[in-house]
């Protein structure tokens, strides 16, 4: 995976941030309502300004938005949820609708949700921008360890299967076991 992992959790935060700020200035007297939310995805005019992956995230999760319940997201709702985001992480949940709503690319996405698991090294359910990178770090510093014991795999071939009589000291290495380069992109 590359450093653009890691920077999704900060940036997911930011785009629904800037995609309240626009909604919000469209409707100063109204608020964000969710037939604001759905008028201004209708509207052509707003096609270059208006990021549709983050209001359509908005508006598939309204309810879980507007936490008070008066049909308006409002300012202190967005702030704590992009907060939230910011400190705690994004859950699996919320990176899957933010991929099927094309906010960003599947592909990405779908090798965060893979190895959400292993990234999520605290087991909250929610996976930050730092686990994101040392779990990359992680998969570049055994791709390089990997590759070192290729070369020396080349001269015995008991190393190649991961046999333990090898006479090269390769610690229980198999060029066969490349499960992490899965994660790469």
């Amino acid at each position: 995976m590359t450093s653009s992992g890691s920077s999704i959790v900060n940036n997911i935060a930011s785009g629904l941030s800037n995609t309240y700020a626009y909604l919000a200035s469209l409707y100063p007297q109204d608020g964000v309502t969710f037939k604001n939310i759905t008028a201004a995805r209708n509207d052509n005019t707003n096609y270059l300004t208006l990021n549709q992956s983050f209001a359509s995230y908005l508006q598939n999760n309204f309810a879980s938005f507007d936490k008070d319940g008066d049909g308006k997201i409002s300012a202190d709702e967005m702030n704590k949820f992009a907060t939230t985001i910011s400190t705690a992480g994004v859950s699996r949940e919320e990176l899957s609708q933010l991929a099927m709503s094309g906010a960003y690319s599947a592909d990405m996405v779908s090798k965060i949700i893979e190895n959400f698991d292993e990234i999520d090294t605290n087991h909250d359910g929610r996976v930050t921008s730092a686990e994101i990178s040392a779990y990359t770090y992680s998969c570049n510093k055994q791709e390089m360890v990997d590759e070192a014991n290729y070369r020396k795999a080349t001269s015995d071939m008991s190393v190649f299967y991961g046999d333990d009589t090898s006479s090269t000291d390769v610690s229980s290495y198999s060029i066969l076991s490349y499960r992490y380069k899965n994660f790469k992109s």
